[in-house]
């Protein structure tokens, strides 16, 4: 959703909205959880004084989170759509009222044909009670609703056996769930606004969501048709199932 220069990229979210809108006339509804809200922020805001990186996400995401619905809006009414917010916590998932309380108003949402923009609610979570990513985050709806499958989008085309931009490496197109595939892995040094998940956060979650027999995909999200290929049964990215 960013380019180098930490901004959104507004044809990035114009693809990905294209796609929703496209499956929706198929009859195919999507949940959509997405980040973006304090690199959203940071552009509105600039530089802060706030010494405590918690406080600072929090201020940025408190800024930065009407404007990422605020471009969604524009987007999703462009395509004769609406869309709502959903900030979770992560207690929110815990059994309980809570949690049947959320199941209830993503069920309501998706049955009226709104597509519900989840992302979790940085201005009140607390540091040790924090998602890990979005992609836990998107895990736990999937599950939650009982998803038919889970795409998890990246900025590469999948997992690969070595270094993505080596020329000897080779996109890995299937991964078992009991399969130890953290040799392929390195880790990603990654700036405060940018996502929190790596590679490996991905690999785990959609292990998990495999294990509910839910089919996960992780590919890339800033090519052109990736969510409709994925969908249309091609070979796009790195499937994990059981």
């Amino acid at each position: 959703m960013t380019n180098r220069d930490n901004r959104i990229v507004r044809p990035v979210l114009d693809r990905l909205v294209k796609q929703i809108a496209e499956l929706y006339e198929r009859d195919i509804i999507t949940v959509l959880v997405s980040s973006g809200s304090v690199i959203a922020g940071m552009e509105v805001l600039g530089h802060t004084d706030i010494k405590d990186k918690a406080s600072r996400r929090q201020v940025y995401s408190a800024i930065g989170q009407p404007r990422m619905m605020r471009l969604y809006y524009n987007i999703f009414h462009d395509y004769g759509m609406k869309c709502a917010q959903v900030l979770p916590t992560k207690n929110d998932f815990d059994p309980g009222e809570h949690r049947r309380n959320m199941k209830n108003c993503y069920e309501n949402l998706l049955s009226e044909g709104v597509i519900p923009i989840a992302n979790e609610d940085d201005t009140v979570s607390l540091s040790h009670a924090m998602f890990s990513d979005n992609d836990e985050l998107a895990c736990l709806i999937a599950e939650m609703i009982d998803a038919d499958k889970l795409i998890i989008l990246t900025d590469i085309d999948g997992l690969y056996d070595g270094h993505p931009d080596a020329d000897d490496s080779s996109l890995v197109e299937e991964v078992g769930i009991n399969e130890n595939i953290n040799h392929f892995i390195s880790d990603t040094k990654k700036g405060e606004a940018q996502g929190r998940g790596g590679m490996l956060s991905k690999l785990n979650y959609a292990k998990q969501s495999a294990r509910k027999n839910i089919p996960t995909i992780i590919a890339n999200g800033k090519s052109e048709n990736t969510i409709i290929d994925i969908i249309d049964g091609k070979a796009v990215g790195t499937k994990v199932e059981i």
